[in-house]
């Protein structure tokens, strides 16, 4: 009866663009135009000798531990400033990114604990389910942001430009947003324990 069974795909993600695109080639698969790339089945040593060709590594979708190597901030700038904007999924833990203009830049799921990113332009960025515990974003520009389901778990937001963010079930627990902006903001579900308002402006 296996022929009743619904087909099963497999998606991986790859630490470039470029290496997606490629691999998806190689192994007769689906490239999604970002990072990631659906293959009919799992042949991992076929997924490993591309992989190895291309020199560059790759983690299934859904594991829960990802092996994607930290990105370098200047190879990080790098690729920005040719014009990527994907970064799903980039380990950029520790990373000095404050002052910079990174709008519309797509970091769902990315890791960014402890990073800096203060003073740093991120409008209409989507930061969906990524990772910023204790990552410093005071008076960054962060209207029309998605952070959906995101852990800002005591990351400092103080005087950040909030406007009409989305941080609807984002994990917020003792965050700073003293002075930040959150008129039209989606704070639907969100964790707001032990959260800093003070001065905060609210609609």
């Amino acid at each position: 009866m296996n022929w009743l069974q619904p087909k099963q795909e497999i998606v991986l993600l790859c630490d470039s663009i470029a290496a997606a695109s490629d691999m998806a080639f190689m192994l007769n698969g689906e490239w999604d135009g970002c990072n990631s790339l659906v293959l009919p089945k799992c042949d991992k040593v076929a997924i490993e000798a591309a992989a190895s060709l291309l020199e560059t590594l790759w983690c299934y979708q859904n594991a829960c531990e990802t092996v994607l190597i930290r990105l370098g901030v200047d190879e990080f700038l790098r690729r920005y400033a040719v014009g990527e904007r994907f970064f799903i999924n980039a380990n950029l833990r520790c990373a000095q990114l404050g002052e910079l203009c990174l709008e519309n830049i797509d970091l769902s799921y990315a890791k960014l604990n402890l990073a800096d990113l203060g003073g740093t332009n991120l409008s209409k960025a989507n930061l969906t389910a990524a990772e910023l515990p204790a990552a410093n974003l005071s008076g960054s520009n962060l209207s029309g942001a998605q952070f959906v389901r995101a852990n800002l778990a005591g990351a400092n937001l103080s005087n950040a430009n909030l406007k009409g963010a989305d941080l609807s079930f984002a994990y917020l627990s003792n965050a700073n947003l003293k002075n930040a902006d959150l008129r039209g903001a989606n704070l639907e579900r969100a964790d707001l324990r032990k959260v800093c308002l003070n001065e905060a402006i609210v609609e």
